[in-house]
């Protein structure tokens, strides 16, 4: 059956019970030129384990936009990172639909099987993961619907193209069904006037307001969906779970060891917390009672958990206290320290309560970019910002091996680089990559990522707009209260309703992420959230003014750079026949080059900048006909001739040759193909001209 929606400005074609029939759930969407399929399975029997077996697959098949995959191997294999993060936001805004009690492995799958350069794959993606999961026999009250905003101007734009997008200086992402909003993802982007980057961060009444627009459209989409789904919907006859109440193990914890677990509950680490379980349950097991009611570690472990959550959330409801007893709009406190790795170019301990960062600035050349795929690119994407966040084992704790990098680690990774790229100047010179290393976890590790990134970059010499800080806000919401946490630590994130994360300058939000628990949130509550979320952020900005004014760069190992403009066909000589002349400068004076045919542009850094300055100087000879300084000269010319012999000291050896020293400091190139022994540096040979061409001098043995 083929089924035409208009929703929000989209022709959107599905096809039901056409493809993939045996899945629980599926659906060919299509729209524009493109078309993707969503699968939806799972398991007859559900897991024992108290949690919902999920799992989001976002596959892009390269056949999709006409391409053979690159590389060694010719065919789609590791998932990539912008793939990876699709399946997350998928992930993120689907979760909330299952219903309390389901416990069956599933298993959704969305591919891509062909790509329109100017639809939006993501929006696209969700909204057809949406319908599949709707359709299948798993019990969701309605389907989720996907929108993007974008600004161009002061104008909102619901669902911009991608070539739209690219004028944008907004991209917001948010999920939601009906009326509620259940996932957002939210970046400013920077924009060039007159050759002046803005970072064109949002005030909160901007991000209200843009979202109000979302809504609405959400609201359009679900409905439609609804309306024209719900009748193709399978009947559903799962079971779920029911919460298994032990109310005599309830009791006797709750009259025995209350004041126990409240104990428990307000230690600071995660660690001290589960020790502080673990006593408890051994206590409990040698009581009487536990051996007549068969009540294993599990089982008290269970009530325990449920007992903690209670006493959390009461705690900050009607106590308006916090585990670690700060106010509800307290931030922990903040250390920093710049500068603490001798030989990196810029680094930054980052300390919020007992969540630290360790952030690493590495400054390279176009050569260090990172280059990547998009399907709705026709060429690679070089990218020359890079975020990437470490999560190991012992940062809380636990005995495990460290890994590649998972979904987790790269969400985060990607959100505080969206936070921090518009403050850096696009017009900078240097691809940077920054690091964090996560040494210590309670709470929002991404957002002092954000913190110690920002100073990072500074630490590093790095020309940025603004320094950018980030917090993470939480909401526990009984009945008809309600209390917004600043700076949540690992147990409010864990047994709150919201996980809100803000980042941004003193100006506004550059970047935010939020995910709801509870399904939807209040306009009123969002705002509030927003505001507290500014006071903390200029609270912390303030702290890292004050370390930023005593930062000290390390000149010394920074990378130098030089950039200058020849005549755009001359670039051929200096990359010489085979790239042979670019390697031998490159050698010889120790320096990268990186060169743009087209405008002619040649830059070129180092260590020092006297390297920089050779090497600009022989290339400037060398285009205008003449020999470089350390190289032969027109009036030595006379001094030299073919077959003339010399002892010369060889200075350097390189993977194609070994530069001998002659006389007046001039070297000649003894190629690779006519060494016959192995050289070091210093080794007295005796060599004789075979060459004298383009300011160059080559030489072979003498005894040849």
């Amino acid at each position: 059956m083929e089924c035409k929606i208009e929703v929000n400005g989209n022709l959107e074609i599905f096809n039901v019970d056409y493809v993939a029939k045996q899945a629980a759930g599926a659906v060919l969407m299509k729209m524009g030129k493109s078309v993707i399929l969503a699968a939806v399975a799972r398991e007859e029997k559900a897991v024992e384990e108290d949690f919902l077996p999920l799992t989001v697959q976002y596959i892009e098949k390269a056949y999709a936009a006409g391409k053979i995959p690159g590389g060694y191997v010719k065919r789609e294999t590791k998932p990539s990172d912008s793939e990876t993060l699709t399946a997350r936001i998928i992930d993120r805004s689907l979760r909330p639909l299952f219903p309390k009690g389901y416990a069956y492995p599933t298993q959704i799958s969305v591919i891509v099987l062909s790509a329109d350069n100017e639809v939006d794959l993501q929006v696209m993606s969700l909204n057809a993961a949406s319908i599949a999961l709707y359709l299948s026999d798993i019990p969701i009250k309605a389907p989720v619907c996907g929108v993007r905003i974008a600004r161009i101007g002061k104008e909102f734009i619901l669902n911009p193209s991608n070539s739209k997008l690219k004028q944008s200086s907004l991209d917001l992402y948010v999920a939601g069904v009906k009326d509620e909003l259940l996932m957002i993802e939210m970046r400013a982007l920077p924009t060039q006037n007159e050759g002046i980057q803005a970072m064109n961060e949002l005030s909160e009444e901007e991000i209200l307001e843009a979202l109000n627009l979302a809504q609405k459209s959400i609201l359009d989409g679900s409905n439609a969906y609804e309306q024209n789904f719900s009748k193709h919907k399978k009947q559903s006859e799962i079971e779920l779970k029911n919460e298994e109440e032990n109310p005599v193990l309830l009791s006797f914890v709750e009259q025995n060891f209350i004041d126990e677990i409240k104990s428990a509950v307000n230690q600071m680490a995660k660690s001290e917390r589960a020790n502080g379980f673990n006593k408890i349950i051994k206590k409990i097991l040698k009581f009487e009672e536990a051996e007549k009611n068969v009540w294993s570690e599990e089982d008290i472990l269970k009530v325990l958990g449920k007992i903690k959550k209670r006493i959390v959330r009461e705690q900050i409801i009607f106590e308006r206290k916090r585990a670690d007893f700060r106010a509800l709009n307290e931030v922990r406190e903040i250390s920093i320290e710049t500068n603490i790795l001798p030989n990196a170019h810029g680094s930054c301990l980052f300390t919020r309560g007992q969540t630290q960062a360790l952030v690493v600035a590495t400054l390279g050349t176009e050569n260090d970019a990172q280059m990547m795929d998009l399907l709705t690119e026709k060429n690679p994407i070089s990218e020359r910002f890079m975020v990437n966040y470490n999560f190991p084992g012992f940062s809380v704790g636990e005995a495990s091996a460290i890994k590649a990098p998972g979904r987790r680690e790269l969400g985060h990774g990607n959100l505080a680089k969206r936070a921090l790229y518009p403050s850096v100047d696009e017009n900078y010179p240097f691809v940077i990559r920054l690091v964090s290393e996560i040494l210590e976890s309670n709470g929002s590790s991404s957002m002092a990522t954000v913190c110690g990134g920002s100073l990072a970059l500074r630490a590093a010499g790095v020309r940025s707009l603004k320094l950018v800080a980030g917090v993470a806000m939480g909401l526990v919401f009984e009945s008809d209260k309600y209390a917004i946490l600043t700076d949540i630590m690992g147990l409010e994130d864990h047994d709150g309703d919201m996980d809100f994360k803000v980042a941004g300058s003193k100006d506004g939000v550059s970047a935010l992420q939020m995910d709801i628990k509870l399904g939807g949130i209040d306009r009123k509550i969002l705002k509030e959230a927003l505001d507290q979320a500014r006071e903390a952020r200029l609270h912390i900005l303030g702290i890292m003014e004050e370390a930023c004014a005593k930062i000290e760069v390390n000149e010394e190992i920074l990378p130098k750079l030089e950039i200058f403009s020849v005549d755009p066909s001359k670039i051929v000589d200096i990359i010489g026949q085979g790239g042979k002349t670019i390697k031998e400068i490159i050698e010889k004076f120790e320096v990268c080059i990186d060169l743009d045919r087209e405008k002619g542009e040649v830059k070129i850094s180092a260590s020092k900048n006297d390297k920089i300055k050779a090497a600009k100087e022989f290339i400037l000879n060398l285009i205008q006909g003449q020999k470089g300084k350390k190289f032969v000269k027109d009036k030595d010319l006379s001094n030299f001739e073919l077959g003339e012999e010399f002892e010369g000291e060889v200075k350097k050896i390189t993977n194609f040759g070994a530069f001998v020293e002659l006389k007046d400091g001039v070297d000649g190139l003894l190629h690779s193909s006519k060494i016959k022994r192995k050289l070091n540096e210093g080794d007295k040979i005796r060599v004789k001209i075979n060459e004298i061409k383009n300011g160059k001098i080559s030489v072979h043995l003498a005894d040849e």
